[in-house]
């Protein structure tokens, strides 16, 4: 028997935007014109210079955060460092320059140019830091989120990125690792706690997307990619999976004769996103 799971939905990829806008207000007075004038003179001491404040400090790399789910997702983040060896939910991994000049012309932190080059660099960088293939990566729950300054530390003359990895354990759920994630796809035992479970078929409707570790039913086993170009529309995305899906639940099936897989296909808008891949799934 065969259960093809074709319910489309999206893994848990964490994606930020924000704006802020300040405001500036100014006040004058002025005085009532049949008052008598008076002159006079008067000498004031010599004043120097008021002296600029420092930028504020980037980031360090390799410091640990306690975050909320929310907080992962937002643009920027003042939160203070906690011990890497406690619990922690987010660990930096890099930290970068932003380049905000576009021919010439000094550009906003939140700018689209500004934005699109720290969602480049931080996926990047991601997999030297944690190891594995990219595969490993795909089938897993480990998730790259950035940061960049606000608008008033980039007036004050910010210039930095922060990326940093956590791991998504369930809905709107982070893991909290006791240990640095660097390396962590090449050390099996760690691989197989954060790989990417399901709580039930991918086309249940109680089906959730949870880490291994968790109370799972069924496993996430294998990455297809397609071809490179346009979205190959819905037919073709679940036809392409049909026969490699079928052959990765059988490698695990403990009968040949009768076992169960799944796939999941992306979707236009998640192919537009960067998702070109589909995945097989197999009780577990």
């Amino acid at each position: 028997m065969t259960d093809r799971g074709v319910r489309r939905r999206a893994a848990p990829y964490l994606l930020a935007t924000g704006l802020a806008v300040t405001f500036l207000a100014g006040c004058s007075g002025g005085g009532d014109d049949d008052q008598p004038a008076e002159t006079g003179t008067s000498t004031a001491a010599p004043t120097s210079p008021p002296t600029a404040a420092p930028p504020p400090a980037a980031p360090k790399d390799g410091a640990c955060y306690a975050l909320s789910f929310r907080q992962a997702l937002a643009p920027t983040n003042s939160s203070k460092p906690t011990a890497c060896k406690g619990r922690h939910t987010s660990e930096t991994y890099a930290v970068g320059v932003l380049d905000t000049v576009v021919q010439g012309h000094l550009v906003a932190v939140d700018s689209q140019h500004v934005q699109a080059q720290v969602a480049e660099a931080c996926p990047a960088a991601l997999a030297d830091f944690l190891g594995g293939d990219q595969a490993d990566l795909r089938l897993s729950m480990i998730r790259p989120v950035w940061f960049t300054p606000s608008l008033a530390q980039s007036d004050r003359g910010a210039e930095w990125y922060r990326c940093d990895v956590v791991v998504v354990a369930g809905d709107e759920v982070l893991a909290e690792p006791d240990t640095s994630l660097e390396g962590a796809l090449d050390d099996d035992a760690v691989r197989d706690r954060y790989a990417m479970c399901g709580t039930a078929a991918p086309d249940a409707e109680d089906f959730e997307r949870v880490i291994c570790s968790a109370d799972h039913s069924w496993r996430a086993i294998r990455v297809v990619p397609y071809d490179p170009g346009e979205y190959p529309g819905v037919a073709a995305a679940k036809d392409a999976l049909e026969t490699p899906c079928s052959d990765a639940g059988l490698d695990v099936a403990d009968d040949p004769l009768d076992y169960r897989w799944g796939y999941e296909y992306p979707t236009k808008e998640q192919w537009e996103m960067g998702q070109t891949w589909g995945l097989c799934w197999a009780p577990d």
